[in-house]
């Protein structure tokens, strides 16, 4: 149930815009249903730079947004844009089918319209960006976001550490591994996670030039040298110093490789049960650089959130131990 009212409840200071009208146009006249002031945020000037702003304190999930016109007036937006962002300074757009999103506004100044976000966002800055208003009248708005808390874990990483999870051998399921993290930098090169074996097999997730590699790598050539290694490499900028995903699911000898919403399936013909690799698996890192080979070997430095293997939280157990 994460639908709670995030903007009804925050003091003043949470709100910002681009300029207002008035004293009586601030921002902070901008929540849902409410009258005062003017009744509803207005910037001094009606132009496609305006923008209204919240702080909701700390990194939040939003799961849907509501606007209005400022209340009485012939003054309201019918479309925008909606921006995120942890810091307040390092905006990215609301996007869905990977196209820019302009949100459906307002047709009149006081009835309410509610829009579910098709995924929902983590940040803790929102920025409304009017882009067409009421012809009639100027831009106008009252606001309301919707979610809950956001519950994370994070680990920050200075390009000199790395995280060593050992794994429980009576819980190893060679069919089956499920590895999901986020990540956040602003350096392009760096690998991400590491595991490898006695004779030189290994698998890494590494970022090179802002793209992230999967390189899987069977060290023995002479048993099947046609798949000796597999490279595949998804996403570019994503040292943007914004939350990228990432998930790695192998079944047998199916494997998806998941970089935000894209994915890359493919098949390891039979090469994962060659695959003989240690009960040790590091994070931002390779432990002990150069038994693999010819990787750049950066360690990560920037940030990770819930990192997940086969469903343990390893920042958790991390911090505990």
């Amino acid at each position: 149930n994460c639908d709670d009212q995030l903007v009804s409840t925050l003091p003043q200071s949470s709100f910002s815009s681009s300029s207002e009208l008035s004293s009586s146009h601030s921002p902070g006249f901008a929540r849902l249903n409410r009258r005062e002031g003017a009744g509803g945020w207005s910037p001094l000037v009606s132009n496609k730079y305006q923008w209204l702003q919240i702080d909701l304190g700390e990194r939040t999930e939003i799961t849907a947004v509501a606007t209005q016109g400022g209340y009485g007036s012939s003054d309201w937006v019918t479309s925008y844009l909606l921006m995120f962002s942890d810091s307040g300074r390092n905006w990215k757009q609301y996007r869905q089918e990977e196209s820019i999103w302009a949100f459906p506004g307002n047709t009149n100044a006081d009835s309410v319209v509610y829009y579910k976000l098709q995924h929902s966002i983590k940040a803790r800055f929102l920025r409304f960006v009017p882009l067409d208003w009421n012809p009639n009248g100027r831009i106008g708005m009252r606001i309301e976001v919707y979610g809950c808390t956001y519950r994370s874990e994070v680990v920050g990483f200075d390009g000199k550490s790395c995280l060593i999870y050992t794994l429980n051998k009576k819980l190893i399921n060679a069919l089956k591994d499920v590895i999901s993290l986020k990540f956040k930098t602003m350096q392009s090169d760096g690998i991400l996670l590491h595991r490898e074996g006695q004779n030189g097999d290994h698998i890494t997730l590494e970022l090179t030039k802002g793209k992230l590699s999967l390189l899987i790598n069977l060290g023995d050539t002479k048993s099947h040298p046609s798949n000796a290694q597999i490279n595949i490499t998804l996403g570019s900028l994503l040292d943007d110093q914004h939350w990228h995903s990432v998930l790695i699911e192998h079944f047998n000898n199916q494997v998806n490789f998941t970089v935000d919403k894209h994915t890359h399936h493919f098949h390891a013909k039979g090469e994962f049960s060659y695959l003989d690799l240690d009960y040790e698996l590091s994070f931002g890192g390779i432990p002990v650089p150069g038994k693999s080979g010819t990787l750049s070997h950066r360690n990560f430095h920037g940030c990770f959130e819930n990192i997940y293997y086969n469903g343990v939280n390893i920042i958790d157990l991390a911090r505990r131990h």
